[in-house]
């Protein structure tokens, strides 16, 4: 039987400069305080940003998703206990607005991801998957000239909607 992970030292990885600043410069905000914060660096297979976090000489370099990083940063670690997850309510996994994020359980995820996961036109119900949505996002910010892309955002997100349906916002 193999050891359990050890916890991740959220507050130790909040409050080191070096991590923050990683990780606020690999965060595109748009234009709108409600906007998605969309993630421009590693992305995982589950369309989550990946960050390399922390020091090695302080034991606490890790990778980290970086959702829950920012949790941390904007909101504190205080509700990451065991068993929580920090939930998408704008259901983009790579977004990094603070205001889009809310701690809940495991079950609550699922019981969101199947509710919404087959509304025409939404997040969940992307053709690319989450993981494919958010690295065409990325890579449409990454390779747009300055003050498009709140244009090319919107034709990276209708791309995985072949219909041409959309969907609202939830909330």
């Amino acid at each position: 039987m193999t050891a359990p992970a050890p916890a991740v030292p959220w507050n130790a990885l909040a409050a080191d400069p070096a991590t923050v600043e990683r990780y606020e410069a690999r965060v595109y905000r748009g234009p709108g305080p409600t906007d998605c914060h969309w993630w421009l660096g590693a992305i995982s297979d589950s369309g989550h940003g990946k960050l390399r976090a922390g020091s090695r000489p302080a034991g606490t370099s890790r990778v980290v998703s970086v959702h829950v990083l920012g949790y941390a940063i904007h909101h504190g670690a205080a509700d990451l206990q065991p068993g929580a997850i920090v939930r998408h309510k704008c259901d983009e996994a790579s977004c990094q607005n603070p205001g889009h994020w809310l701690i809940g359980d495991r079950l609550q995820n699922i019981v969101d991801f199947q509710a919404r996961r087959g509304l025409t036109g939404h997040a969940l119900a992307d053709v690319r998957g989450a993981a494919g949505r958010a690295v065409a996002v990325r890579d449409a910010i990454l390779a747009a000239a300055p003050g498009e892309e709140p244009a090319v955002i919107a034709a990276a997100i209708a791309a995985g909607h072949p219909s041409g349906d959309r969907q609202d916002t939830l909330w």
